[in-house]
Order: structure tokens, then sequence, then C-alpha cells
């Protein structure tokens, strides 16, 4: 049963503020406690506890936030579309109350969403650590500036890459970020790792597939550039320094949404990214 939510505001959408009182009215309504944050896109990961579910009112990215707090706790995410792709935040804001009157009546759609675990270590000591829905990426901060990299995969030689940098996306994150640097996209359903390089020096570098089982650990090599950056599910970045080891893992709980279904996914492909096949009238 539900008894008490909180509601993730973002504030850089228009009508989130109006939306946010509308939905808390009804709440309330319905003897159901409600609680506000207000999220710019690039606050601090801060983990939400004692709530029975977790409202998102923006897009994608407010989803991420919510997603990477709400784990620990196991929060349900019910994510109204405020943004532009919708492929997780996939309630329509003119939906909101028979999606949300499903939730209470414990008839709605839940999805299970794998997601990774992002450590760096630095001198036999973890200095971070952040769960990702989407994706990690290592990169240099300036454009056209290429690092060195050492991959392993369980310890074994994955390969030396030197690039502009490295993806490691979430089936989830496969139609973000590295899509656009070219790696396949791969459906929710399956609980995978994409490795995609972002123009690489190598022209025999492709995307690779992983099973999240195993640990993926970056070694950061001497670069041209001391100016290399971690983000995470685009938070804000972190430096890294020659010699820092970034490890990728598979999480031990999984992202828990509502109504973030294969149905609304592939639409969310067809429409979003026009992804039809062939041309289409």
């Amino acid at each position: 049963m539900i008894k008490k939510v909180l509601i993730i505001i973002n504030i850089t959408k228009d009508d989130s503020m109006n939306l946010a009182r509308e939905i808390s009215i009804w709440l309330k309504d319905k003897s159901i406690d409600c609680e506000f944050i207000s999220f710019d896109g690039f606050c601090d990961n801060s983990p939400v506890i004692g709530y029975d579910l977790v409202i998102t009112l923006g897009g994608d990215g407010t989803v991420l936030w919510a997603a990477r707090n709400c784990l620990e706790a196991d929060i349900p995410v019910f994510p109204v579309n405020l943004g532009q792709f919708g492929f997780i935040a996939t309630v329509e804001p003119k939906n909101w109350k028979k999606a949300l009157t499903a939730v209470l009546k414990d008839k709605a759609v839940y999805s299970y969403r794998g997601m990774t675990l992002t450590k760096v270590i630095r001198n036999d000591k973890v200095v971070y650590t952040s769960y990702a829905l989407n994706d990690t990426v290592i990169s240099a901060e300036k454009t056209a500036t290429t690092i060195n990299l050492n991959i392993t995969y369980n310890g074994s030689p994955l390969c030396d890459l030197k690039s502009d940098g490295v993806i490691f996306s979430t089936s989830t994150g496969s139609t973000a970020y590295s899509a656009a640097a070219g790696g396949p996209i791969v459906s929710p359903e399956l609980n995978a790792v994409v490795m995609t390089p972002i123009n690489s020096f190598s022209l025999s570098s492709r995307p690779i597939v992983l099973n999240p089982d195993g640990e993926i650990a970056i070694k950061v090599e001497k670069s041209r550039t001391k100016e290399i950056n971690l983000i995470v599910d685009g938070q804000e970045p972190f430096s890294l320094l020659t010699e820092d080891v970034v490890t990728v893992c598979k999480a031990k709980k999984e992202a828990k949404l509502l109504f973030s279904t294969s149905e609304n996914f592939y639409n969310a492909l067809r429409s979003k990214l026009n992804w039809w096949g062939g041309p289409h009238a």
C-alpha cells in the first residue's frame, strides 16, 4: 500500500511545478502524504529512503537520477515525461491520473532494468562510486583529443584503446550516447553492457556487447592530455588521473520502473528516432 510519495520536480521544465501541485492535491485527497525535491539536471546523488513511490516530472535525465538514488531502497519510479525522447519517462502528462490510479490499485506494469556500478580506484583506494542506469563515459575534456586506456574483462586483456574515449552503456542506455557513437541498440529486456569506443584511432575497434556478470577494468594510461573525465549518467564530470583504474560491473539490484514496457520502448524507437528500417510515409 502506498502511503508516502516523493515528487521530483525538474525545475527546468515549464509545466513541472503546476503538475506537481495538481498531483499532490490529488494524492492528498486519497490520504497519501506527499513531499517534493527540486532537480536541475545536475544534482549530487542523494539516496532516497522512507517512500513507497517516487514520481519524476521531467525527461529521461530526471528518471536516471531517481533510479540511481532509489535503487538501494528498492523504491519504484513513476516517470512522467516532460522531455523530448521519453525512452524511460513513458507516462505522458495527459495520462498521469489514469496511470497513477492503476498504481494505487496495484494493476500497474513494472519493468526491471539492469544497472551498473562504477568505481574509481586511486592508489588502492576507492575515491568515487556511482550507479548508472544509462552509461559510464571516459573521455578527454577537450574534443579531438585522444587518450590511452588499457581495458580488461575479468582480468583478461581486452584491448589497448587509443581514442577520444569509451562508453559503457546498459541495455537501457544503448539508445543514448552509445547509439550516437555507433553502438548497437539493445532491447532493455536483455541484461548486457555495451562497450563503444569514441572515434577510435584504430579501424578495427568496434563496439562489443559484454556479459554484465563480469568486471570491466579500465586503466588510465599516460596521454598527451591530462584532462580526462569520467561522467556517469550525464552527471558532473569526475577528473581522472594517470594510473587511475575505473571498474564497471553489474549492480546487485535492478531499477524498478513503472510503465517503461517493451512496447513503449519500440514505439519510442519508431516515433523518436525514426527507426523504421526504410522509407515511411
